[in-house]
C-alpha cells in the first residue's frame, strides 16, 4: 500500500481540470506564513468577496489566529501544493464556525483565481456540509456579496436558500442540514 493511500482524515489529493494535482487538508499553524504571502497575489475583488470588505494586507496576529481554529466549534481546510504545511502555497481556503448557543454554522471559502472555476468551490462547500453533518448541527448558512453570482449559483445547486440579510449588498444563505445530503 502506498503512503498515499494511508492519508490522515480529511486529506486527500485532487487533480483539477488542468492536469496541477492539489493537497485538501486541514488547516495547520505552519501555514500561517504561505497563507500571508499568498494574500499578496489575490485580487481586490477575491478579498473583497470572502471578507466582505477591502484589505491590503494579512497580519501576523490574523494568519496565525486563522490557522489555529478550535477543534470543538471550528474547522479549516486548504488547498495547497502537495508540500509539507508551511512550504506549501496555498490556493483556496474553506472555513466554517459553529455560531455560540447554537446548533448553526457560518461559512466561508476562498478560492483564488489561479485555480477556480475547477470545481474546487463545490468540492470544498461538500466538505464544509459533511464536517456540520457529523456535529450534527441543524443550519450552515453565510453571508454572500449580491454580485457575486458563482457563489450564488453555487450554493442554490447545493439546495441553499436566499434570505434577506441586514447587511445592503448582501445576500444571506442557508442551508437546512435535516434535509437529503447534497452528493459530489
Amino acid at each position: 500500500m502506498k503512503q498515499r493511500d494511508r492519508l490522515p482524515p480529511w486529506h486527500e489529493y485532487k487533480r483539477l481540470l488542468n492536469g496541477r494535482e492539489v493537497l485538501i487538508r486541514p488547516i495547520r499553524p505552519e501555514d500561517a506564513e504561505p497563507l500571508r504571502l499568498g494574500f499578496g497575489l489575490l485580487r481586490p475583488d477575491e478579498i473583497r468577496q470572502r471578507f466582505l470588505y477591502a484589505i491590503k494586507e494579512l497580519t501576523p496576529e490574523t494568519a496565525d489566529k486563522l490557522c489555529r481554529p478550535d477543534p470543538e466549534r471550528e474547522f479549516a481546510l486548504v488547498v495547497s501544493e502537495p508540500m509539507p504545511p508551511g512550504e506549501a502555497l496555498i490556493g483556496a481556503v474553506a472555513r466554517v464556525a459553529i455560531t455560540p448557543d447554537t446548533r448553526e454554522a457560518e461559512f466561508a471559502i476562498l478560492v483564488s483565481h489561479f485555480i477556480s472555476g475547477m470545481g474546487l468551490g463545490r468540492h470544498l462547500m461538500l466538505r464544509l456540509v459533511r464536517w456540520a453533518r457529523r456535529k450534527q448541527l441543524t443550519r450552515l448558512y453565510g453571508e454572500v456579496l449580491e454580485h457575486n453570482t458563482a457563489m450564488l449559483a453555487l450554493v442554490h445547486s447545493l439546495g441553499f436558500r436566499r434570505e434577506t440579510s441586514d447587511s445592503p449588498g448582501l445576500v444571506r444563505v442557508t442551508l437546512d442540514l435535516s434535509q437529503a445530503p447534497a452528493s459530489d
